[in-house]
């Protein structure tokens, strides 16, 4: 009885610590204000959009690179794709709008904060799925001329922003406050 006790005891510990290991997983990142982000994104995405060239091509193809990540990924695809849009989107984008250009600076600005906020998530782990899916997002960008390429991703943001919101829900003290 001592015996059976003592096993449930430990299983109920095992599983309370793949719980909590679990959902710190999803609870790595976002301490910034998605919503501000999105808005600042909505005030862009027309002018942006307009330079799109590329209308039938995707770059995330949400409903198949995305779509399918599962939770004990979400955290490295964040990560992953966070690093793709600061280190090629917006440095490979060139913009000659001032008002536009000050909106893309300042989404960089809150994407890096993201990045190093998640940078120091020691429970991010990439494992090949969510390697195998940033990968497809990347050689969906090197088909494209660099600079459409960047206005294909920038004209896609929201798709990714929205992704976070729903995979990083509840994440965000900060996010309804604004950071």
């Amino acid at each position: 009885m001592k015996a059976l006790c003592v096993s449930l005891c430990l299983l109920g510990a095992g599983l309370f610590l793949c719980s909590v290991h679990t959902r710190g997983l999803r609870r790595c990142l976002i301490s910034t204000n998605l919503h501000r982000m999105e808005e600042s994104f909505r005030g862009i995405k027309t002018a942006i959009q307009a330079k799109d060239t590329f209308q039938n091509v995707t770059i995330l193809s949400p409903s198949e690179t995305l779509h399918g990540i599962k939770p004990l990924d979400v955290c490295c695809v964040t990560k992953n794709l966070l690093a793709f849009y600061v280190d090629r989107v917006f440095k490979d984008h060139q913009e000659l709008n001032p008002q536009i250009m000050r909106k893309i600076s300042s989404l960089a600005n809150s994407f890096l904060y993201m990045q190093k906020t998640l940078q120091q998530c020691k429970l991010c782990h990439c494992r090949q799925e969510a390697t195998n899916a940033t990968r497809i997002i990347h050689d969906n960008y090197d088909q494209l001329e660099v600079q459409a390429a960047a206005v294909k991703s920038l004209g896609e943001l929201d798709v990714f922003l929205a992704w976070i919101d729903k995979h990083h829900q509840g994440t965000s003290a900060a996010s309804s406050q604004g950071t």
